[in-house]
C-alpha cells in the first residue's frame, strides 16, 4: 500500500465535500423530500454511467436487488432528516447530532454481526451522550434540529452496517446504484401521498430553479458520486483506519465552513462547543482504542 501526500490531501477534500452537504441542503429552495429525490435520481444515473465506463455490470440476483432497494428507503429517510435538521436549526447543530453516528454503529454492528457489545464502545457512547446533554442544556431552542440529526445519525449507522455486509458479495458501486434508485422511487411514491394525506393538498413535485439545479448537481455529482468513487479508490493505497479517522473530521470541517459562510447565525453558546468537542473526542478516540483492543 503506497500512499502519497496528494492522496491524503484528496482524502481530506472528500471529507470537506461531505461536510458541505448540509450547507447545500440548507441553500436549496425546495422541500427536503424533493431535494433528496432529485439528488438520488441524478446520482443513480451518474453511477450507471460510471459503472458502464468501467465496463462493469449492474446485474445481481433478484433477492439482492430487493434488499438494496429497501435499504435505499433508509438512505432516503436519513438524508431527509439530515437536511431538515439543518433547516429547522443550524448547520452546526445538525453536524453535532450527526457526530453520534459512531456511537450508534457501536451498538448496531454487534447486533447485525451477532457478537458481544464492546465495553469501551459503550463507554465512548456514554461520553458522547454527555456531550449531547451539554448541547441540549445550552441550546434548547435547537432541540428539534438536534433530535432530527440524531435520528439521521441512527439511520446512517443502520445502512452503514448493512452495506458492510453487502460489500462482501457485491460491488460498492452497484450497491450504491440500487440504493439510490430505491431512495428515489420511494420518495416519488411518498411525496404525493404525504401531500394528500398530511398536508391535504396536491402541490406535486417541486420544480428546481436554475440556482437549485446548480446546487443539486454539486450535491449529486461532487458530494455523492465523485466523493464515493474517489474514497473507494483511495482505500487501495490508504489504510481503512486512516480513512475512517479522517471521515470523523466531517463535523469539524462542516461547522467551520458554516461559521465562515453564515457568520453570527451559526455562532452558538460555549456549552454547544464544549458538548460538540466532547462528542468529537469520543468519535476520534474510537478507532484508536479499537485498534489497541484488536492488538491485545
Amino acid at each position: 500500500m503506497s500512499s502519497s501526500f496528494k492522496d491524503y490531501l484528496k482524502l481530506h477534500f472528500i471529507v470537506i465535500l461531505w461536510g458541505f452537504t448540509s450547507i447545500l441542503g440548507k441553500e436549496i429552495g425546495m422541500p427536503t423530500t424533493d431535494v433528496v429525490m432529485y439528488r438520488t435520481g441524478i446520482a443513480a444515473i451518474a453511477l450507471l454511467i460510471l459503472i458502464r465506463l468501467r465496463k462493469g455490470s449492474v446485474v445481481i440476483e433478484k433477492k439482492g436487488v430487493i434488499k438494496l432497494l429497501a435499504t435505499g428507503l433508509i438512505v432516503a429517510a436519513h438524508w431527509v432528516l439530515f437536511f431538515e435538521s439543518a433547516r429547522v436549526s443550524t448547520v452546526s447543530v445538525c453536524l453535532a447530532g450527526m457526530a453520534t453516528v459512531t456511537f450508534w454503529t457501536s451498538l448496531l454492528e454487534p447486533l447485525f454481526n451477532r457478537r458481544k457489545v464492546s465495553s469501551f464502545e459503550v463507554f465512548l457512547g456514554l461520553v458522547a451522550i454527555g456531550g449531547l446533554y451539554l448541547i441540549f442544556q445550552f441550546e434548547f431552542d435547537n432541540a428539534l434540529g438536534l433530535v432530527l440529526a440524531i435520528g439521521a445519525a441512527f439511520l446512517s449507522a443502520t445502512f452503514y452496517v448493512m452495506n458492510a455486509i453487502y460489500t462482501k458479495k457485491d460491488s460498492p458501486y452497484v450497491i450504491t446504484f440500487y440504493e439510490m434508485i430505491g431512495a428515489c422511487i420511494g420518495l416519488l411514491i411518498f411525496i404525493p401521498i404525504y401531500q394528500s394525506t398530511i398536508l391535504e393538498t396536491s402541490i406535486g413535485y417541486a420544480v428546481p430553479s436554475l440556482r437549485d439545479v446548480g446546487f443539486l448537481l454539486v450535491l449529486s455529482l461532487a458530494c455523492t458520486v465523485y466523493a464515493f468513487a474517489e474514497s473507494v479508490e483511495l482505500m487501495r493505497r490508504i489504510s481503512a483506519f486512516t480513512v475512517n479517522l479522517s471521515i470523523n473530521l466531517e463535523p469539524v470541517y462542516g461547522i467551520i465552513m458554516a461559521v465562515l459562510i453564515y457568520g453570527e447565525k451559526e455562532r452558538m453558546s460555549g456549552g454547544f462547543y464544549w458538548g460538540t468537542l466532547i462528542i468529537l473526542a469520543s468519535v476520534l478516540c474510537y478507532p484508536i482504542l479499537k485498534r489497541k483492543v484488536a492488538r491485545n
